[in-house]
């Protein structure tokens, strides 16, 4: 009994210590985190998102925000994004992003580029303004901008995502619904979001060549799609054979690993650059 008693302690101790040290972590991360923002220590790498029967063509990239610590060190978004999601880091975090997507627009006539943002972000004055002066530089990048919100974001507030999403499409901005089938989508908001992309979440595209059940769960999300006029996006596509089956079922665009990991040096920004300096 006393040794059982003893092991019990041992394990909370061990408990104990590793919630501390994972706690100290997470203290330092934000630290860090809040340093870099400070100082716009930011940049998007760029994942692409190609059509699924032409392969070859891009439909749109997605510029992914990447933190970075004194030493230049990539901060993994893993670490940091939930903690942050309702501070006053992330709405920055969420300006931040803006601010370069619409740079990357106005340099690049040909993109058209996805942004991430919090539905938190919408009220704050800061993001708006970043928007506002970005169209005003150049109105066209309004029609080559898109935003993402993912679902659990669009749920805490459906009827201000709602009205936000119906002002900024009369000004040409299409909107995406990221991560869709992760959280809890209640059907009578998803008939007034009026999303234009439905981006299918990763748990249901990997491996779904070989799962018939993400087969079928995939097929009645398409159908959703399809009634409501929204292109298809499926993410985390990393195998050919994936490929294949996606492609076959209807999904209009493809992003993933095996079209692409996100980079801050694509080849278009590159030829950009240098055609700048020639």
């Amino acid at each position: 009994m006393n040794e059982r008693r003893t092991d019990m302690r041992g394990r909370r101790q061990n408990g104990n210590a590793l919630a501390e040290a994972l706690m100290l972590r997470d203290r330092d991360t934000l630290r860090m985190v809040d340093e870099a923002v400070r100082h716009k220590q930011v940049m998007l790498a760029f994942q692409p998102v190609v059509q699924a029967r032409r392969p070859d063509r891009m439909a749109f990239y997605e510029g992914l925000i990447r933190v970075l610590d004194e030493t230049g060190r990539v901060i993994p978004a893993v670490d940091f994004i939930q903690p942050i999601e309702e501070s006053e880091t992330g709405r920055r975090i969420d300006c931040l992003a803006l601010e370069k997507g619409l740079l990357t627009l106005a340099r690049t006539p040909s993109l058209r580029l996805a942004i991430n943002m919090s539905a938190r972000s919408i009220g704050y004055r800061p993001w708006m303004r970043t928007l506002d002066r970005g169209l005003k530089a150049d109105p066209t990048v309004g029609e080559r901008l898109i935003l993402e919100i993912t679902e659990n974001s669009a749920m805490l507030v459906p009827e201000i995502v709602i009205g936000f999403m119906s002002d900024l499409q009369k000004r040409g901005i299409a909107f995406a619904l990221d991560d869709f089938g992760a959280g809890f989508t209640a059907l009578r908001h998803f008939k007034q979001f009026q999303f234009d992309i439905l981006k299918i979440d990763g748990q249901f595209i990997r491996n779904i060549h070989a799962d018939p059940d993400n087969q079928v769960l995939t097929q009645a999300i398409l159908a959703i799609a399809q009634q409501f006029d929204m292109f298809t996006v499926a993410e985390n596509v990393e195998n050919a054979e994936d490929v294949s089956a996606l492609t076959a079922m209807g999904v209009d665009c493809l992003q993933g690993y095996f079209f692409g990991a996100p980079t801050v040096s694509p080849g278009w920004l590159d030829g950009r650059k240098a055609r700048a300096s020639a």
